[in-house]
């Protein structure tokens, strides 16, 4: 077993060392350079940022953007049952594949009626 994960092993530490290698030459060849108060400032697009440190962002924004991640990836799930699904056909096992896959789809369907009846759809 050991045998198996010597290669993996044998990288996961050269990359290791080859981080720590680079991070302690640049801190001593490096140049030793402090930030001017300009450096220091937000700088866009030409236009100096605002100094503003707490923009209301309404939780709506972050609740519909977290629901589009959940349910884009459950629906992410879809595609690979499907590429094998002839594949568990042919073996036999359709019909419980196509099962786990109904019962997959009715949890997504419960928990889009759920946040539906819970109003985090609505924008006002």
């Amino acid at each position: 077993m050991i045998y198996q994960l010597g290669p993996v092993l044998f990288m996961a530490t050269l990359s290791l060392l080859f981080g720590v290698v680079v991070l302690f030459l640049v801190s001593k060849v490096g140049p030793k350079l402090k930030p001017t108060k300009a450096k220091l400032e937000s700088y866009e697009s030409g236009i100096s940022g605002q100094q503003a440190s707490t923009t209301k962002v309404p939780v709506k924004f972050y609740l519909t953007a977290i629901l589009f991640i959940v349910f884009d990836i459950e629906a992410i799930f879809i595609y690979p049952w499907a590429a094998v699904f002839k594949d568990f056909l042919a073996e036999g096992y359709g019909s419980f594949i196509l099962i786990e896959m109904v019962v997959f789809m009715a949890t997504l369907v419960w928990g889009l009626f759920y946040i539906w009846k819970g109003k985090a759809l609505d924008w006002e």
